[in-house]
């Protein structure tokens, strides 16, 4: 296919940004993924790049959160789940069987739709991973905790109650707190499954801003029903409709001139 070509409408697959800055951070080729000989995703293949946000949109069962969960192995976790292909991060297969999971989850953190502070303090939170990881040190831990707060615009609320339980907080800001927790373990991809699902406008605009700072350190992958969202807060946005990928482009050139007329339909609105 050719891939700088304006048709409008063509068959299912990857279109990227023709000049991306630098190789992709984690490749997706030909994957599948089923659950109990159920197909939930189909033939993906898809880059995600450093440096950048990518959307991913699509209706209710399109297969979005199974792609996310599958890029740091959540879904093995279910007994049911099989796949095929390949997801390559930095050049190996992380379903290769000497793949270590749980390195391979601090360096490809989640924040979930629903945020889950942990029952202690709200600096017991962003420790506990660290300490889980052999650093003890009170400066360095101190110097994450506020350095994780500061990259989600949480610090200057916070930083006088860092002993009180993480549960008095708002929503808003748990969620940027478990954003902050995934954060302190300096991983190097971000995956965020509906971040801003529950939240008011002013707690998803911190949250947008945070992203948007984010980028220049991280890959991010952003799971949202929200396609005005999506609009605002990626550089490339994927759309998935059962199960497939359709269509993945620039933002700007997904939301005014989508090659696919399914990515049209959805986007404004005629189903979803």
């Amino acid at each position: 296919m050719d891939k700088t070509s304006p048709a409008p409408i063509g068959p299912p697959g990857q279109i990227d940004d023709p000049r991306p800055t630098q190789p992709p951070k984690i490749s997706v080729r030909g994957f599948s993924a089923s659950f109990d000989g159920q197909s939930v995703l189909r033939n993906v293949d898809l880059d995600i790049y450093p440096a950048q946000r990518l959307a991913i949109i699509g209706p209710a069962g399109s297969g979005k959160t199974v792609l996310l969960r599958s890029l740091n192995r959540l879904n093995d976790l279910e007994p049911t789940f099989s796949k095929m292909g390949e997801i390559v991060l930095d050049g190996q297969d992380i379903y290769d069987q000497r793949q270590d999971v749980p390195s391979l989850r601090r360096r490809v953190g989640m924040v979930y739709a629903v945020p889950v502070p942990l029952p202690w303090s709200i600096y017991d939170n962003l420790v506990y991973g660290l300490k889980l990881a052999g650093i003890r040190g009170r400066r360095r831990l101190n110097e994450a905790v506020e350095s994780s707060l500061r990259s989600v615009v949480l610090w200057d609320e916070v930083k006088d109650r860092l002993k009180e339980p993480a549960m008095n907080l708002s929503g808003g800001q748990q969620q940027r707190l478990c954003l902050a927790r995934v954060l302190a373990l300096e991983p190097e991809v971000l995956l965020l499954d509906e971040p801003c699902s529950g939240l008011d406008p002013i707690s998803t605009a911190k949250i947008e801003e945070a992203l948007a700072e984010l980028k220049s350190k991280y890959a991010i992958v952003l799971v949202t029903n929200n396609t005005k969202q999506a609009a605002r807060a990626s550089d490339r946005t994927a759309f998935f409709l059962m199960g497939e990928l359709i269509e993945c482009n620039t933002t700007s050139q997904i939301f005014t001139s989508p090659r696919h007329n399914r990515t049209s339909a959805y986007i404004t609105g005629h189903f979803g």
